[in-house]
């Protein structure tokens, strides 16, 4: 097990934000629940986390207006951190070449409440497998306590029919060289783990990141 560190930005700053708050108004900021703003920029975090030998974490663009704050944390710090939040099979090798040892993909690869291979596929030859973590971050439906968990997409709001188990863990771990997971409904409520989710991730093929 290896701790992983994790910027979030939003509208260009550093936050924690309770992940089951993003809908919609992420880009002016309605209705969302922050547990902190940082005064220092994302490029501060990036220097520090590899000044301490924490490498493997994740930069995740809540939105608009991320993109020149996210890149200055990639020169700060190449090769250090993958990059997530908009990324497509256009624009992924833009951000490698940036120095993202990754790039970070939901929403481009589950679609219309799907996955759609097609854009995987063009995803692994834009970029590789090697540098692919597909994001599974996941939620049951509510009023569901024991069924299982789906993936859910644009910012977390949207439920796809893609049910994270053993066996589509399995299918997935072709075309990707890491997972990763938010346990969605206590992501950033300091609440702690999803127990039952964690103990399912322990059957991936290929390691996988659970993030709180």
């Amino acid at each position: 097990m290896k701790f992983r560190p994790c910027i979030d930005l939003h509208n260009g700053a550093v936050k924690q934000i309770v992940g089951s708050t993003l809908d919609t108004s992420v880009e002016d900021g309605l209705g969302l629940e922050e547990n902190f703003t940082s005064s220092q920029p994302a490029s501060h975090y990036a220097s520090l986390y590899s000044s301490s030998s924490l490498t493997g974490g994740h930069i995740i663009k809540l939105g608009p207006n991320n993109d020149s704050p996210a890149l200055l944390a990639l020169s700060t710090s190449p090769q250090t951190l993958q990059i997530g939040g908009g990324i497509t099979s256009k624009n992924a090798k833009q951000w490698i070449n940036a120095g993202a040892t990754h790039v970070i993909v939901t929403s481009y690869v589950f679609s219309n409440g799907a996955i759609n291979y097609d854009h995987l596929n063009e995803l692994v030859s834009a970029v590789g497998k090697d540098k692919i973590v597909l994001d599974l971050s996941c939620r049951r439906k509510q009023g569901d306590i024991d069924g299982p968990y789906y993936v859910v997409t644009d910012r977390w709001q949207k439920y796809t029919d893609f049910v994270v188990d053993e066996e589509s863990l399995k299918s997935l771990s072709v075309y990707a060289d890491e997972f990763l997971v938010h346990g969605v409904e206590n992501e950033g409520k300091r609440c702690g783990i999803l127990e039952d989710l964690v103990v399912l991730l322990k059957d991936s093929p290929i390691p996988v990141t659970y993030a709180e």
